[in-house]
């Protein structure tokens, strides 16, 4: 019996993170070829969903599968702000560690907890929402904290841009896409 609930632990958590996958290279290609002036992750609504269905073990894991897809990312794929994310870049630390990995765990947590308290349609809004905002949180919260000193001031500018864009958009699609999916997997 023990054989057959690792076995499903380990299909959930490949299944999911192939879909994470499949929505980071696809996201990539699509803003990539398209130049739109917001570029919102969208990798951790199946971390959200899962938390919310299979609780926040699993939840969890994939939010540490995201981190580690940031560091791979931000370390193969160099940007101006990969430092952030990635030790294995110039400027780049055990904080970028820290801000590539904790705050993803974390959305595999707390979406969990919350739909626990609130149930029904508005707890899967509210889920998908608050899953959304720990990440925007405690990413920038951590940039703010760990590397402010690297932009000499400037990193409120920086902040304020991230959060009066791709946070709004990534907080609404979270919030949706959780309340839209989630019945139709439970249906199954």
């Amino acid at each position: 019996m023990k054989n057959k609930n690792k076995s499903q632990f380990t299909a959930t958590i490949a299944i999911f993170f192939a879909i994470m996958l499949m929505i980071h290279l696809l996201s990539s290609l699509i803003f990539n070829w398209f130049p739109l002036p917001i570029k919102p992750t969208l990798v951790h609504i199946p971390v959200i969903i899962a938390s919310i269905i299979y609780g926040p073990k699993i939840g969890s894991i994939l939010g540490g599968l995201m981190g580690l897809m940031s560091v791979i990312t931000n370390t193969l794929i160099i940007l101006p702000t990969s430092y952030l994310f990635s030790p294995f870049v110039p400027n780049g630390n055990f904080s970028s560690l820290v801000i590539a990995i904790l705050p993803r765990i974390l959305i595999g947590v707390f979406p969990y907890f919350i739909y626990k308290v609130i149930k029904g349609r508005v707890g899967l809004l509210v889920a998908g929402g608050i899953g959304s905002l720990t990440n925007t949180i405690f990413v920038l919260t951590g940039i703010f904290i760990l590397f402010s000193s690297i932009y000499d001031g400037n990193i409120q500018k920086l902040l304020a841009t991230v959060i009066s864009s791709n946070s709004i958009a990534e907080l609404i699609i979270a919030s949706f896409m959780t309340s839209i999916i989630i019945p139709r997997i439970e249906k199954i």
